[in-house]
Order: C-alpha cells, then sequence, then structure tokens
C-alpha cells in the first residue's frame, strides 16, 4: 500500500490530521521517531519549511514529530529520561527554535494548565499571567518527573533561546517552585549537573568563582588586584564559555578589592566594567581579554543583568578596554561593532566618543567611525568632533574614506549608490550633527579659507560618485 498524496507547500511533506490520519502515515510517523532517536533521521535546513526525514525518506514537520511523542506519553510515572533524550535529539538535528513553540505549549498544557489556577496578564506587556496552585490539587496528583522535564524545557529557553526567552525560564520556575521549591532551589545552587565540577565551583589562591547554566550566571571574587588573580578570572571566563551547553546570554557578576572603572563617561558601574578596568592594565593579559571577547561576542546575545539604554552584547567590555588601548586592538572594535543589534544596542556610542577624544581622527581610527556608525540607529556626536576633525590630516583621511566607501559596507550594498549615501549621511551627523544639514553650509562658510575646498568636497553629494 502506498501513502497518500503529501499535504503542504508543494507536497514536501505529509500532515497529521487528528483524529482522522491515515494509519500508514501514523506509522511512518511512528518510525522516524525512532530513527531520530538512532541518529539515522534527516533534516533540510536548506529548504523552507524545515522539514525532517526518517531513514526511508518520508518527510514530516519538526513540530508534528514531537507533538505526536510528546502526547502519547503518560502523564502518571512521566517517562523523563525517554523524553529528555528524545528532545535533545531532535534539537540537535533541527535546531531550537523549530521545537521551542510546540515544547512550551505542551508545558502550559500539561503543567500550568492541569495543577495552576492562571489569573488575567496585569497589562500588555505582561509575558505571563500570574498563577496560583489549584485549590483542588491533591499533593499526590504532582508528578515529579513531570515538574523535571518543566526545568529541562526551561533551561533549554535560557541555553538555546533567544535572550527574550529567559522569561520563560523565569516563568517556568516559578510554576515548579510553588509545587516543589526544592527542584529549583537544586537548580540554582548546582546548575543542571551538566557543568564539569572544577567549572560549576572553583577557589584558588586568588579568587572563588562559580557558574551556574540553569540561571545562566557567572560569579568571580577576587581576593587581590595581581597579574594571577586577573590572569585566572580570563581563563576561567573562557573556560565557561567553551562549554557548548552554557547559554550565550549570561550575567557575570564580579567582585573586586578595588572600584575602578573604564575610563568612558556613561557606562553602568557593573561588576563587569571593574574586571576588564583592572585586568586591562596588565598588558600580558592583552590577548586572553581578546580571546574572552571573540568567544563571547554573538549577535542577538546580551549581558542579562543589563537592561534597557544599557543593555550589551557579551564581550562589550572587554572590547571597550582593548579598543582604548590603542590601533592593535581595532580590528576587533570594528568586528564587535559589526555584530551589535543595531535596533537595540547603543552602549556603543559612549566608548566611540572616548576613543575619538583619545585617538582623534586618523586614517587608522576612521574605519571604527564607519563601522560604529553602522552599529547603530544613529550616532550622534561628541561635542569635541568639530575641533578634532578640524585638521589637514583628519580631512585627508576623511576623504580617502569617503573614496572608498564601498569597502565599509556588507556585500550586497557595495553596488548601490543609496546605501552608500545613506552610510555617507550617517558619518557626516556623527561628526557634525545638525550643522552637517543642507550640505554642510554652516561647516563650510565657517571653514578657515585653505580648508574650504576640502569641506565643500567632503559635503557634496554621493550621486555624482561613479
Amino acid at each position: 500500500m502506498s501513502l497518500p498524496k503529501r499535504d503542504g507547500v508543494n507536497g514536501r511533506y505529509y500532515l497529521i490530521h487528528k483524529p482522522d490520519t491515515d494509519l500508514e502515515v501514523l506509522e511512518h510517523a511512528d518510525q522516524c521517531i525512532q530513527d531520530i532517536l538512532d541518529g539515522t533521521a534527516r533534516e533540510n535546513h536548506s529548504d523552507y519549511p524545515v522539514v525532517v526525514r526518517s531513514k526511508g525518506g518520508t518527510p514530516f514537520l519538526p513540530s508534528q514529530i514531537l507533538d505526536r511523542f510528546l502526547f502519547r506519553l503518560p502523564l502518571k510515572g512521566f517517562p523523563y529520561k525517554e523524553a529528555v533524550t528524545f528532545c535533545d535529539a531532535l534539537r540537535r538535528l533541527v535546531g531550537w527554535q523549530q521545537i521551542c513553540y510546540h515544547l512550551t505549549q505542551y508545558i502550559e498544557t500539561q503543567v500550568q494548565g492541569r495543577y495552576f489556577i492562571v489569573g488575567e496578564k496585569e497589562d500588555f506587556f505582561m509575558a505571563y499571567p500570574s498563577c496560583v496552585v489549584s485549590p483542588e490539587l491533591r499533593q499526590g496528583e504532582v508528578d515529579e518527573l513531570l515538574l523535571r522535564f518543566t526545568c529541562y524545557v526551561a533551561v533549554c529557553c535560557t541555553v538555546y533561546g533567544a535572550s527574550y526567552e529567559s522569561v520563560t525560564t523565569e516563568h517556568y520556575f516559578s510554576l515548579v517552585s510553588q509545587l516543589r521549591p526544592d527542584m529549583v532551589k537544586k537548580l540554582k545552587n548546582n546548575g543542571t549537573g551538566n557543568l564539569p565540577k572544577d567549572i560549576q565551583r572553583r577557589k584558588t589562591e586568588h579568587l572563588t568563582a562559580s557558574a551556574n547554566d540553569a540561571f545562566a550566571t557567572i560569579r568571580i571574587t577576587a581576593k587581590d588586584n595581581t597579574l594571577e588573580c586577573y590572569g585566572e578570572a580570563l581563563d576561567y571566563l573562557c573556560e565557561v564559555l567553551e562549554q557548548t551547553e552554557f547559554p550565550r546570554s549570561y550575567s557575570v557578576e564580579f567582585r573586586g578589592p578595588e572600584k575602578i572603572y573604564l575610563p568612558i563617561q556613561g557606562l553602568p558601574k557593573k561588576g563587569i566594567n571593574q574586571l576588564f578596568a583592572r585586568a586591562v592594565q596588565y598588558p600580558e593579559l592583552h590577548t586572553s581579554i581578546e580571546r574572552y571577547a571573540r568567544l563571547a561576542m554573538r549577535e542577538f546575545e546580551w549581558y542579562n543583568n543589563l537592561s534597557d539604554e544599557q543593555c550589551a552584547m557579551p564581550g562589550t567590555f572587554a572590547v571597550f578596554a582593548l579598543g582604548l588601548e590603542g590601533p592593535a586592538w581595532w580590528p576587533l572594535v570594528c568586528d564587535y561593532l559589526d555584530l551589535c543589534d543595531d535596533e537595540h544596542s547603543s552602549l556603543q556610542e559612549k566608548f566611540l566618543h572616548a576613543l575619538f577624544k583619545k585617538y582623534c581622527f586618523t586614517d587608522r581610527s576612521m574605519p571604527v567611525l564607519f563601522h560604529g556608525v553602522q552599529s547603530m540607529q544613529e550616532l550622534k556626536p561628541a561635542k569635541e568632533f568639530r575641533a578634532l576633525i578640524a585638521n589637514e590630516g583628519s580631512l585627508d583621511a576623511l576623504l580617502d574614506a569617503k573614496a572608498h566607501l564601498e569597502d565599509y559596507l556588507p556585500a550586497k550594498e557595495k553596488r548601490d549608490k543609496k546605501a552608500w549615501d545613506y552610510l555617507w549621511q550617517g558619518v557626516l551627523w556623527a561628526i557634525w550633527g545638525k550643522a552637517a544639514e543642507n550640505g554642510g553650509s554652516k561647516v563650510i562658510k565657517t571653514a578657515p579659507e585653505k580648508w574650504k575646498e576640502r569641506y565643500t568636497e567632503i559635503f557634496q553629494p554621493i550621486a555624482n560618485k561613479k
């Protein structure tokens, strides 16, 4: 007997229709589940939608395979290890984003919906409503292993999900805490247990440190200000981030005997700032700081203990510390700026102001300006910039950069004159602000006679550039 005609986009996969799916389709779905567990199933990330194929080639949507697996599991005596094994195998095959919604729906149906009274959201911005344990629930009705699976999904949201999924993690932990506070307390103290013991906790002559993958936190307490102490702290940070299961958005909580901070006005005076302000004072540690920055920098990831206008990508303070040390580290700075989320991140503006006040506008610093302009919605000028640019060397460096605008644009925009113009207008605004409007007429008018030609060329429209 042959399978019925496929459903979906161009008939590329089979759908499981409840409750009247063809029995043969269900048989193939069950075989696909087994193949996922055996490691013989395949996926097609190159096409849309993503499908998972059994060893025999029968295609299904990952979400439907997950639903079929989960909703056949008993809720009393929940098979925790079996469920985790399958979810991990499917996640590795198709990626977290293909299964996260259906996993969270399962938890909200089978745990939140069965054990709790769900209230109303207080406002539109609340991700989840308040939940209290149902007064009719008897303790014997709560399955401990199902709660453990809830914690597993909560941790996955933090480890594999986007930074905003930490809200789901907190909500699920709050649910479990109302029923089994000891379970969440154990996770708070020890994490999932997947990290090596020496990384979970470390104590040396110079520091104490701990890492918790369940709550995405790294804590370091320095006992002294020696080279050895900060070298150990950096090594520890790198070792934690080299653990593939550790979340990419996380908090670093640092305490040291001396509270000094990076010389950048307006940066949050947090422990992470203090850590790199002190570590960068040792030139021997600069390569270790870069190593941490390269491990930490990930687009759309964040330090969880910084928020709103202070939000920052992991690695931010390491990059800022090295960037102020001089041109040798500016390629790292440019790589960092390219990864910044230009819609939400603006902390780099404070760093860029400090950098150009220290090093001025030169042929070496000009790439940092161009990458910085593209790293945020609008890079505002510091009041000193008009004076800092007003010299022959700086103006010539700016004109040379204008002649090679395409070098600073992504490949897909290198031939787009509109993209050139948009970038150039952003650069002019970052230096002169409102004075750059109307073709820079005010700047040109007040410029020394010997530089008027240069200023005129700088403010000339890009449209005529061939």
